[in-house]
């Protein structure tokens, strides 16, 4: 039976409120692939050519790794996720403008600064995301809630792309804003995060950690059903974090001295990596000069763009009904296995067919390659779009979640700069050939998926630890949480007791 209590409803309605920020990564990855189409924007900024298209990509992955590895995790702890959503949020909005309206001829340079400013923007907020979903959501629907997370950047893509479809139609009366619009649209989510993010709690664990365990109790309140949730939970996240003030030295050193947390984050690392070249990464953001190989018309590229856009919401929606049935594992050498198939016909199928005259492919093979394409992002969506997010956001302890985060969904730039930039380069000289070697990299993205990655479905954030070969971080906390109630019972606050002196208080508690 569907729980459908109020409590239920808040959560899933805060955790959509947060999965917007990655409407704003999907818009962006979409709002440059489309506006290539636009032969007034190709004019506008003297016919780019393929380094400089690959550039202003590599602009936007360059900016979001720097910022993401180095500000994105002490804003996001000193200050909350809540903030570090609204600064990223509120960065992009301002760098639409910059796109919209930098100057033309040489103004290139003013649109790859904007680009630059929407990669920290989004490196600001899109690894505070998942954090906060992950930390208010309770175990049993925690992989549910975080396919959303991906299908918000399917939901980015659609609007872009049919705001772009749309422009295409309208082409003479329309000018320059025919690219113009699509970028402004930009500015529609920002606006939506800024606005509503402050009316949503600040995740429990942020707020134990810093010693404010009345707004836990009250954030934790609107999320859980009974007050026996959420002492029982207050109370294991408050020994988790107590064991880990204790016991673990700062924020970065426990990612390469503590063997389970090093172990989570390299394995994180790969996955992040992988998703980035899976393919994906570069049909997100050069779709419409892959499809130039078979179709001519613009407006027919858009019109496919769109749809991919359209179908990707739904294809991503089988995580919500996969990830907690069938776990991550599952879904990642699945997904795997489907795409490097997908890769390997479509280029067999453009490589064997003839060309017509000007270029492009007969119909019934131009549309099999589109639908080899669409059932590439149909195994890509659930898996290594949604489930990579998913397994990032939940395995790492308090300590450490919000820099590893960062840090890995990073990766993903790492991923997607090395891509972007060679790509044009790659489809120019050996055009669909390419395709062979996205299949080779997804075979041995699904062998490091069977061979590497523990199951993490079911578990709860506090037994991650565990998971992984560490210490519970619960059971190990509850020693110091035990100490800081026996020494106020015994007049010692603030002191450390000896296993005799809590054993002799709670004696002196029972005989009282």
């Amino acid at each position: 039976m569907v729980n459908t209590s109020k409590q239920r409803i808040y959560n899933w309605y805060i955790s959509l409120v947060a999965a917007s920020c990655m409407v704003l990564y999907g818009y962006d990855a979409a709002v440059f692939n489309a506006v290539q189409g636009s032969k007034n924007w190709v004019n506008y900024y003297g016919n780019p050519d393929p380094n400089q298209i690959g550039a202003v990509n590599t602009a936007t992955t360059v900016a979001g790794i720097i910022v993401g590895w180095f500000l994105t995790a002490p804003l996001s702890d000193y200050f909350g996720r809540r903030v570090a959503m609204f600064c990223g949020a509120f960065v992009v909005f301002f760098s639409t403008f910059i796109q919209a309206f930098a100057p033309a001829g040489h103004g290139i340079g003013a649109f790859i600064a904007g680009r630059a400013l929407v990669g920290a923007g989004q490196a600001l907020a899109i690894p505070a995301g998942p954090v906060y979903i992950g930390e208010l959501a309770p175990p049993d629907i925690r992989g549910k809630i975080m396919s959303f997370w991906q299908m918000f950047f399917s939901v980015g893509s659609f609007i872009a792309y049919w705001v772009n479809y749309a422009c295409t139609k309208n082409v003479p009366a329309l000018g320059n804003w025919d690219w113009r619009m699509v970028v402004i649209f930009q500015l529609l989510f920002p606006g939506i995060i800024c606005a509503l993010i402050f009316f949503c709690p600040e995740t429990p664990r942020w707020y134990v950690q810093h010693g404010k365990m009345d707004e836990a109790r009250e954030a934790l309140r609107k999320v859980r059903e009974t007050e026996e949730e959420v002492e029982s939970e207050l109370l294991q996240i408050k020994q988790a974090i107590e064991y880990e003030k204790h016991v673990i030295d700062g924020r970065y050193a426990p990612l390469w001295k503590d063997k389970s947390i090093r172990k989570r984050l390299l394995l994180a690392f790969v996955l992040n990596f992988g998703q980035q070249v899976t393919g994906q990464g570069s049909l997100n953001s050069y779709s419409t000069i892959v499809y130039k190989k078979v179709f001519k018309d613009n407006s027919t590229i858009q019109l496919i763009n769109a749809l991919n856009g359209t179908f990707g919401i739904l294809f991503t929606l089988n995580a919500t009904w996969t990830v907690d049935r069938y776990g991550r594992k599952f879904l990642l050498f699945v997904g795997a296995i489907g795409m490097a198939i997908c890769m390997v016909l479509s280029a067999s199928v453009y490589i064997g067919t003839p060309d017509n005259a000007d270029g492009s492919k007969d119909t019934g093979v131009a549309s099999g390659i589109v639908f080899l394409m669409f059932l590439f992002a149909l195994f890509y969506k659930p898996s290594w779009g949604a489930a990579v997010w998913i397994w990032s956001s939940e395995v790492f302890s308090m300590n450490v979640r919000a820099q590893a985060v960062a840090m890995s969904a990073q990766m993903q730039g790492v991923g997607n700069a090395i891509v972007n930039q060679i790509f044009p380069l790659i489809l120019a000289k050996i055009g669909f050939k390419a395709m062979y070697m996205f299949a080779g990299i997804n075979v041995l993205l699904a062998a490091f998926v069977w061979f590497f990655l523990p199951e993490t479905k079911g578990y709860a954030l506090e037994d991650m630890d565990t998971l992984f070969g560490g210490v519970s971080h619960t059971e190990k906390g509850a020693h110091f949480v035990e100490n800081e109630v026996l020494g106020e019972a015994l007049g010692k606050e603030g002191t450390e007791l000896t296993v005799q002196q809590v054993e002799h208080a709670s004696n002196k508690k029972e005989t009282v």
